[in-house]
Parts: C-alpha cells; sequence; structure tokens
C-alpha cells in the first residue's frame, strides 16, 4: 500500500492522533513496537499562525518518527493554508487535516467535526490547503455529524477529487462522541466505492489483535488506525502486528517487563519536557493503563501514582506493584480515555 509516494507494509497500522497524548516521547515508542505511522496531536491553526509558543513545540518531530504527519485545525480556509505552510517547515510526511474532533471546545466553534455540518467550507478548507503545501495532504473525519446526516461516502469521493492522498474514518458520528460502537460498514463502503482509488484507513475500537485482522478481512481497507487502545500499552501495535502475520497470538510481556516500558515511557517524557511536566504529562498514561487493571484493593496506590511529584517517588511506587492475573485490557473504563482524544 502506498500513500502518495511513501510505501507501508502489509496490513499497515498507524497511530491516531490524540490531543495531551501523541507527543514525539509516545510517538517514538509506538513507533518501536511496530506502528507504521504516526501523527501528532492536533494543532489549533489559529494559535500556529500567533506564534504561541507550546502550539509550536508540537511541530517538533524526529527521524526515527518517519512517517509522520503534522495534524491540523481550523475552520478558515485561509488560516488552515498559512499554518500548513508553517507546519511544512517542519518537514513532515504529511499534513493532515481534523475534521473529526468531536470536543465542545471544537467543534462547537465550527472547527474538527463541526465542519461535518459545513461541508462546502470542509472543501474549501481542503483546497486551500492542497495549493498551499507541496507534501501529500491527508484527512481524519467521522461518518457525519448525526445519525440522519451520515455523508462519508460521498465526502470521501469529493474529498479524492480535490487532490488528498489518503483519508482516515472514524466509524462514529459526532453526536456519539466515544459512545456505543464503532460502525465499520460505513468505513466498508467508502472502501468498496467503485470511485474510491486513495487508501482507506478505518478507526474505531480496535483494541485487540482479532479484531484488527477482522477489520481489514470483513472491510478491506489500506490500514487500521489505533487510538486509545495504544494508550499505557505501546506494545499493542506488536502484538496486532504478530498476530496480522502469523495468525498466531505473541505471548505475553512478562509484567515486569510491562512496567518497565511505562517507566521508560515517563522518563522519555521527562527528556522531553522537565521533570516536573514529564511526570504531570504521563499521568494520563498511567491512569489509563491496563497494565495494573485487575489488582485488589489498587484504588489507594493509583491514587498515590498519579499524584506523585518526584520520579523517585513515582518509580518507587511502580517498582513495589506486584504481578497478578491481568484482565482482558479492552474491558478497561473509558474514562481516562475519553478525556484526551481526538
Amino acid at each position: 500500500m502506498k500513500i502518495a509516494n511513501i510505501d507501508f507494509p502489509d496490513f499497515p497500522l498507524f497511530l491516531a492522533p490524540m490531543e495531551d497524548v501523541t507527543d514525539s516521547a509516545f510517538r517514538l515508542l509506538c513507533k518501536r513496537y511496530g506502528a507504521d505511522m504516526v501523527c501528532t496531536e492536533f494543532i489549533s491553526a489559529d494559535a500556529l499562525i500567533r506564534n504561541v509558543k507550546r502550539t509550536e513545540q508540537k511541530l517538533s518531530i524526529f527521524d526515527e518518527e518517519r512517517p509522520v504527519a503534522i495534524q491540523l485545525y481550523g475552520r478558515e480556509p485561509e488560516a488552515m493554508a498559512q499554518a500548513a505552510k508553517i507546519a511544512e517547515e517542519a518537514n513532515p510526511t504529511f499534513i493532515d487535516l481534523n475534521f473529526g474532533c468531536p470536543v465542545k471546545k471544537v467543534a462547537g466553534k465550527g472547527a474538527g467535526s463541526g465542519l461535518l455540518k459545513d461541508i462546502p467550507k470542509l472543501l474549501s478548507i481542503t483546497k486551500a490547503v492542497i495549493n498551499a503545501v507541496n507534501k501529500p495532504v491527508t484527512v481524519k473525519t467521522r461518518l457525519g455529524w448525526d445519525e440522519d446526516s451520515k455523508v462519508i461516502v460521498e465526502l470521501a469521493e469529493r474529498l479524492q477529487d480535490l487532490g488528498i492522498a489518503a483519508l482516515a474514518i472514524h466509524g462514529r458520528t459526532r453526536c456519539q462522541m466515544y459512545t456505543g460502537n464503532a460502525d465499520w460498514t460505513m468505513i466498508g463502503e467508502v472502501k468498496n466505492s467503485p470511485r474510491i482509488k486513495i487508501p482507506i484507513i478505518g478507526n474505531g475500537d480496535v483494541t485487540t489483535p482479532q479484531r484488527a485482522k477482522e477489520c481489514f478481512d470483513k472491510y478491506g481497507v489500506d490500514g487500521v488506525m489505533i487510538g486509545r487502545g495504544a494508550i499505557g500499552k505501546p506494545w499493542v501495535f506488536q502484538e496486532i502486528k504478530h498476530y496480522l502475520l502469523t495468525g498466531e497470538m505473541l505471548p505475553s510481556i512478562s509484567f515486569d517487563d510491562q512496567k518497565s516500558i511505562i517507566k521508560q515511557q515517563v522518563l522519555d517524557s521527562i527528556s522531553l519536557l522537565d521533570e516536573r511536566r514529564g511526570i504531570v504529562h504521563s499521568r494520563r498514561h498511567l491512569a489509563a493503563t491496563p497494565v495494573f487493571k485487575g489488582i485488589p484493593n489498587f484504588k489507594e496506590t493509583r491514587i498515590k501514582m498519579l499524584r506523585a511529584e518526584s520520579l523517585d517517588e513515582l518509580f518507587t511506587i511502580i517498582d513495589g506493584i506486584q504481578s497478578v492475573d491481568i484482565q482482558n485490557y479492552s474491558e478497561f473504563s473509558t474514562h481516562f480515555l475519553n478525556r484526551f482524544t481526538c
């Protein structure tokens, strides 16, 4: 499979862009465990144009991440085109446009999935960005705004006609947010449309190797994008890839090795930021990780872990956690996951 001139292996796996999650430290970790492509956190076009320092920092990418996309969101064609030119200077593999974020602060202002209520403007933004940059442009979106306006089949064709290089589709409407089950039937309908020639990447509720294989086999997608299933478990890519290529489940990583990976993620975040901010940033991964799922009477330890202020304190707590039989991570509460994904 190719996106523009970039070759991907069979059954490619993509890390979904997630706000406050997919910083460069986490992207590199996911690449290490088999992600074939990663994407930055979503970046506000307006903030980028205004030279907001924290926003500019999100443009930092490393050669080891490639292929990597920088994702932008906004509501005006001119601003998005200008921001795309700035993002292009960071030399990503792709420029990705976010037409899928459902959170109120984004969609409620007419950006992200809010543009699914204004398809002409969505298309104008896409055209403006394609005309502004030399990098291939990709799009991530949803099925539609609500159950009565699932526009994805026609929208995919119109986006392709404008010249996008690939389309990622989350199998929910905006009004669903992250509730209910992702509907892959319409993703498959897009992929199997005789008019569609660009790669179609499916996204939504892929947390196990078996489900990933089903999505490739049943719906024919060119790639599978994994979001919340990777939070706190970056080795999920390794597990899925092994199953897709061999048909066998990879032996589980030992509990101590899982803890070591989590600790390495903390260290990487600290290296990227500093000790205090790195620990704070890691808390959402620690809160959502399935590594500690199923440990009896773990609530007090979890609270201590999420309140730790120093690296020594945090690692002492993690090192003291003993192994148990871990339940299936797909059963873990989505409370923390829904707070940080777009």
